[in-house]
């Protein structure tokens, strides 16, 4: 399961990582070597950098995901469980306080 998490982490992260300037680095190579017309270059830096963009999205969406999934896992509490808890704390100690001084 973590080698299939990783390989599709790592193919992401490839396509996410992408530039911009890569992507028409690559696309003129192409048309220099006359394997691409210029309309077909243009459209494969359009292609590539809608799929770069993507692969990034789904990536962070994925990660968000495994790091949820692993907190879950572990047990452990997030950022608003905390915060929840910290309020109910405050409040106990607000009310032991006020029992403290009517006693």
């Amino acid at each position: 399961m973590f080698d299939i998490i990783k390989k599709v982490m790592l193919t992401g992260v490839g396509l996410a990582a992408m530039t911009k300037d890569k992507v028409e680095e690559v696309a003129r190579d192409l048309a220099k070597k006359g394997k691409l017309s210029e309309k077909e270059g243009k459209k494969l830096v359009d292609d590539l950098l809608k799929k770069s963009e993507k692969a990034k999205e789904d990536l962070e969406k994925d990660i968000e995901k495994v790091v949820k999934d692993t907190m879950k896992k572990m047990n452990l509490a997030g950022a608003e469980e905390l915060s929840n808890l910290t309020k109910r704390i405050k409040k106990l100690e607000q009310a032991l306080k006020e029992k403290g001084s009517q006693s």
